[in-house]
């Protein structure tokens, strides 16, 4: 990319737009000889509600993610009911704009409804009646976006925490441990087309790393195609380093997969547990040593988290040969999930974009590591 001089805070005259001060070339024109850069968007976008975000993402992305509506208990949460207006919506904005569009999850422990793992009388399903509602899941969910949605998440944070085993869930106790190998398959079948993922967090963890790649290889020992394995990217200032997240990068390509980076951002905020990671269910109560930038972030940590950006998409930059798509999970400080999480309420300023639709400083940062 030839030189230049990238004017952060030049404000667009006139009206329309003129709420959002652009950067003199967008992020994803900046990275677009490398990787997708994006954005997980809530239903307050996709359905056209949120006029500011909406020109931000247009401005700004090529790639998008649903945070929600196309996870099973969003889209499928009766047995013979589905909610498709959403998701229907989700995909029409990828279309209208453009965008690699990506279906987010088809297979998790989280946010599916108890239902889905009980039999009639309210025990717990057979594996033959598990299989079943897993595959018709699969096959009407994908199937409605083939040529439309290009990839799936179809397993999502399979592997446990601490040792890097299969994580105990209604999926292992049921099926058994080709649990993946079934959603894979039968997401293929789908549409042979679509990209296929397995996605987790805290993927620099050599214990939690060991663990996907052990997984990864056994869905390649059965003829499975896994495409890329997204790792989610919910990192604090200083941890985990750079070298820990190269590792995995490395790990990951020798696999013969091609990695992302689906749920990136930088919490910036105290931390009340001693894990690092986005195991939703570790919530904590309120209290406001974990909440300390309530009227703003001070320029120090303002510093701070513009060097991990830089540091990251440097990294990121580096290793564009096995990274497809970079996306950051919310598009503005205001629609973080970190706001809430593991504490609600908290004021947390994890993204490149303010609560004002501005680009921070690491925006600038960021840009540079495209040069």
């Amino acid at each position: 990319m030839k030189a230049q001089k990238f004017f952060i805070y030049s404000a667009l005259a006139g009206i329309g737009l003129g709420f959002v001060q652009k950067s003199e070339v967008p992020l994803k024109d900046a990275f677009k000889k490398d990787f997708y850069v994006g954005a997980a968007l809530s239903y307050r976008v996709t359905s056209g509600r949120d006029a500011k975000t909406t020109a931000l993402v247009k401005q700004q992305f090529n790639t998008i993610s649903p945070e929600n509506l196309l996870k099973w208990e969003a889209v499928h949460p009766q047995p013979d009911q589905y909610n498709f207006k959403p998701a229907d919506d989700y995909v029409a904005f990828g279309q209208a704009n453009k965008m690699f569009t990506i279906g987010h999850t088809l297979m998790w422990h989280q946010q599916t409804p108890k239902w889905v793992f009980e039999d009639g009388a309210g025990k717990p399903a057979s594996r033959e009646l598990l299989l079943k509602r897993l595959e018709e899941h699969i096959n009407t969910v994908v199937g409605r976006y083939k040529g439309k949605i290009a990839g799936w998440d179809v397993v999502n944070e399979a592997i446990d925490d601490q040792q890097g085993d299969l994580r105990k869930t209604k999926w292992l106790e049921i099926l058994g441990e080709d649990f993946a190998a079934k959603a894979f398959e039968y997401a293929h079948k789908a549409d042979p087309k679509a990209e296929l993922y397995y996605n987790d967090y805290s993927l620099y963890r050599p214990e939690k790393r060991a663990g996907v790649i052990k997984l990864v290889k056994s869905l390649q020992a059965k003829g499975i195609k896994v495409t890329a394995i997204g790792m989610q990217g919910h990192y604090g200032l200083t941890k985990p380093t750079i070298d820990q997240v190269e590792a995995s990068i490395v790990a990951f390509s020798k696999l013969g997969v091609h990695v992302n980076f689906t749920e990136l951002d930088i919490d910036v905020l105290p931390n009340p547990s001693r894990r690092q990671g986005a195991d939703i269910a570790e919530t904590f109560g309120a209290d406001p040593k974990y909440n300390v930038y309530t009227t703003g972030l001070p320029d120090s940590v303002q510093q701070k988290l513009t060097k991990r950006y830089a540091d990251l998409f440097a990294l990121f930059h580096k290793h564009r040969d096995v990274i497809d798509r970079i996306t950051l999970w919310g598009v503005t400080d205001a629609d973080s999930w970190l706001n809430d999480w593991p504490i609600r309420g908290r004021t947390s300023y994890p993204l490149l974009f303010d609560r004002n639709f501005q680009p921070k400083p690491a925006v600038q940062a960021v840009l540079q590591a495209a040069k």
